[in-house]
């Protein structure tokens, strides 16, 4: 197949799902898509705030279709994608982006804090890729991105998290994994690992004297990631430019994972 290097990266036509899409990166990452062209089905648990999110992307002219699911509910992620196929006959491209945070000091990390960030970050991430990526099987096509972590590629001395660390290690080598499966059936598999980000999950931590110290002096770039730094990365992992990419592992850290 030969390139159009006049259109990089038009996802029009295209269909894209978006899980933890009620806020933050989610919100940010769909819209980017949008602007693309494609057309989105949005996931999340919060029924109003998904709607008012797909109003926004619709106003951007594409379809998008909001679906309450709890990611750790196998039948919720099955009727998401009987959703899909229904109205719009498959899925081009997955973003895997939905997930939970849990600080604490090792030696205080409960069983169920462990668990239960296991189960969301790393389980419920490989089932909704497991579930959607039939669709992508049975058409020949697919583009998965799994949202990960810096903290999935190295460990960290300033905010205690290993259960977090664990759940995002296990997304990058899961990416290898279904990248090296799914290749032969026409399917990209790739993982972003954001470093700090503003969002729900990383405010109270970010917003902080403390924090924005150790941020100057342990990113490079000496910031925290604005808004709309990682469009560009998940566009291009979506779009036909990057079809000889696959089981990349691309962190958007200003850095921090180079020294």
């Amino acid at each position: 197949m030969t390139m159009n290097n006049s259109n990089l990266f038009d996802l029009r036509g295209r269909t894209a799902v978006v899980t933890g899409a009620s806020s933050g990166i989610g919100v940010q990452m769909a819209k980017a898509l949008a602007r693309q062209g494609s057309n989105l089905v949005i996931l999340a648990r919060r029924k109003e705030k998904l709607e008012a999110v797909a109003r926004q992307i619709e106003e951007l002219g594409v379809k998008c279709i909001p679906v309450v699911c709890d990611i750790t509910d196998i039948e919720a992620i099955k009727n998401a994608v009987g959703i899909t196929q229904k109205k719009f006959k498959t899925v081009d491209i997955l973003v895997n982006n939905a997930g939970v945070g849990a600080s604490a000091p090792a030696e205080e990390t409960s069983d169920e804090m462990w668990y239960n960030t296991v189960n969301i970050d790393l389980n419920a991430t490989f089932m909704v890729a497991r579930e959607f990526g039939k669709l992508m099987i049975e058409h020949g096509y697919g583009r998965i991105i799994n949202i990960a972590s810096m903290y999935g590629m190295v460990g960290n001395m300033v905010h205690p998290s290993t259960a977090y660390h664990a759940a995002k290690g296990g997304v990058v080598n899961m990416t290898r994994g279904l990248a090296a499966e799914w290749a032969k059936n026409g399917i990209t598999v790739n993982s972003i690992c954001p470093g700090y980000f503003m969002s729900e999950l990383t405010g109270d931590i970010l917003n902080t004297d403390e924090f924005s110290n150790y941020i100057k002096a342990s990113v490079p770039v000496g910031r925290y990631g604005n808004e709309g730094e990682l469009d560009s990365t998940v566009v291009y992992l979506a779009s036909e430019s990057s079809s000889y990419i696959t089981g990349t592992i691309i962190p958007v850290d200003g850095g921090y994972t180079c020294i």
